[in-house]
């Protein structure tokens, strides 16, 4: 994940302008209502549209065929060569916490402290993938139909003290894992950064507080790319800059509606309340390292090897498809991001980022900014929700956020609005705000509390509407010339959802974590499906 921020979508129906004349009511068929009100194809059973007009048909095109997206025109597919991925975290699967060498990370210390993860769950053994990874790359082919894996690397695996002599067992771990899924035809997307900080670094330099540590992991990526590169063509360098630099250094705001803010504050690792200049110096760290391995995977990895960020972007949604209201919502999304993906895509903090910070803006110098605004070669989003809707305004600074209704949908297990239009706004406005020439969807999925039937069977429901939900969104924006790449679903399996523990469920495959079985849940079946078809069903 993570934070994760989930989404799904119902709409209001004002999703799109309706023309007088441009539309009979014949033509009113299954895709057609999905793109006006703006809902899951899930939403509404096929059989219920079906049987509500079971002999309308044109041009030979019968109701039921126009439902399944058979006729022209409306196709459910995404571009040749799409990548139908699935992810993980180190900390969260690998287990193996103090074996072969590997030092303690940030979230090791963080959860061995008393109170601070639900139940007291930890890490130490999780889905204990160090020593299962065989068997889980065998059901991301068989049960998931995958064709790539996003996998974080674990740094103090491979520097134990964060910088200094490499762990040549680290190293050797993740090639076998890169081995194992280029044997499987999967092909490895390499995250170098998912929260697992050196608790060395943490004591030596207080972590993301320092310079240092962005240098440190710049030598730390370099080194890897030199290892890894010959098979890994795609380094994400820092998952998710928002998340750990401001949960872990003041609390995170998500959304929540229903509470009487409609926010809520997470914490995570290493748990500090920092004053605002401070937490700006340590963002601006974080994107100082993204630049520093950027330009060290230049250096060290082999010819035609890719580098991007994986950011949970703050997507602004246009209440109303108007162009008034978009303009108004890209805005709103470019100033939300100025500490981040805007800095980083565009070489500069934005002014109104800087005059809003004040005495507590961060200190760089122009050198900083070049290294932050090294090209790219692809920009990879985790989108879970929206942050906020948006209408256009007359006054500064030209939009108007409209909160989430009381009774907006939510999930039932993490509360986060349900809005799988976000999928379609979040690559749309990084095409059009920064010219990203590839987008991965790096992070989308549904936490659920699922239990096996009395046939022994998984049925959650609610991932196989969240993830028909978000993708026919995802593929509104491919058709519409967006430059998505892949997608890649959060999780292959449950695991440690960091603060929350075992509780919440992300994965497509279920794993009892007393005994370690894997068991598919029906998730895994429509996602296979799906990726062996390369669309939508």
């Amino acid at each position: 994940m993570h934070l994760h921020f989930l989404d799904g979508h119902f709409s209001n129906g004002l999703s799109y302008e309706l023309k007088p004349n441009t539309m009979s009511k014949n033509q009113l068929n299954r895709r057609r209502f999905v793109k006006l009100a703006g809902i899951s194809g899930a939403a509404i059973p096929v059989s219920s549209l079906i049987a509500c007009n079971a002999n309308d048909t044109k041009n030979g095109t019968s109701t039921g065929e126009k439902a399944a997206g058979a006729h022209p025109g409306e196709s459910r597919t995404f571009s040749e060569g799409f990548y139908w991925g699935v992810a993980t975290s180190a900390y969260q699967i690998e287990g193996a916490w103090n074996e072969d060498g590997k030092g303690p990370s940030i979230w090791d210390t963080f959860a061995h402290t008393p109170g601070k993860i639900k139940n007291g769950d930890t890490g130490d053994i999780a889905n204990d993938h160090y020593h299962r990874y065989k068997e889980d790359v065998a059901l991301m082919k068989n049960e998931m139909g995958a064709n790539a894996y996003r996998f974080s690397i674990c740094w103090p695996r491979i520097f134990p003290g964060g910088t200094g002599k490499p762990n040549q067992k680290g190293i050797d771990f993740y090639n076998r894992l890169v081995d194992e899924l280029k044997s499987a035809g999967i092909e490895p997307f390499a995250t170098l950064y998912h929260w697992d900080l050196p608790q060395a670094l943490q004591d030596k330099y207080k972590g993301w507080q320092s310079r240092d540590t962005a240098k440190a992991f710049g030598d730390y990526a370099g080194y890897v790319a030199e290892k890894l590169s010959d098979r890994v063509k795609h380094f994400f360098t820092i998952n998710e800059f928002r998340s750990f630099t401001e949960a872990g250094y003041k609390g995170f705001q998500v959304p929540s509606p229903g509470t009487p803010t409609g926010m809520r504050t997470v914490h995570l690792a290493p748990g500090l309340t920092l004053p605002p200049g401070e937490v700006n110096q340590v963002r601006h760290h974080a994107v100082l390292a993204h630049g520093l391995a950027v330009q060290a995977i230049r250096a060290n990895g082999r010819a035609g090897t890719k580098v991007g960020p994986a950011e949970n972007i703050e997507t602004a949604v246009p209440l109303i498809e108007r162009a008034e209201h978009v303009k108004a919502a890209e805005a709103a999304t470019r100033e939300s991001n100025a500490p981040f993906l805007t800095v980083m895509l565009e070489g500069k903090y934005t002014d109104k980022y800087l005059e809003d910070a004040g005495a507590d803006a961060p200190k760089f110098t122009d050198e900083d900014l070049k290294i932050i605004g090294s090209p790219l070669d692809f920009v990879g989003i985790n989108v879970y929700c929206p942050m906020f809707y948006v209408v256009a305004s007359d006054q500064a600074p030209g939009w108007r956020v409209v909160p989430f209704a009381k009774g907006h949908a939510k999930a039932a297990i993490n509360n986060f609005p349900i809005s799988p239009e976000c999928l379609y706004w979040a690559p749309k406005f990084v095409q059009s705000l920064w010219g990203a020439k590839e987008i991965f969807i790096t992070e989308n999925g549904c936490a659920g509390d699922e239990q096996i039937a009395d046939d022994g069977n998984i049925y959650d429901t609610d991932r196989i509407m969240f993830v028909r939900a978000h993708l026919t969104q995802l593929q509104r924006a491919s058709a519409d010339g967006v430059p998505v790449k892949g997608y890649f679903y959060w999780s292959a399996m449950d695991n440690l959802e960091w603060t929350a523990g075992f509780g919440n469920r992300f994965g497509l495959v279920y794993v009892d974590f007393k005994t370690q079985e894997r068991k598919p849940k029906a998730s895994a079946r429509l996602y296979k499906e799906m990726a062996a078809n390369n669309m939508v069903m």
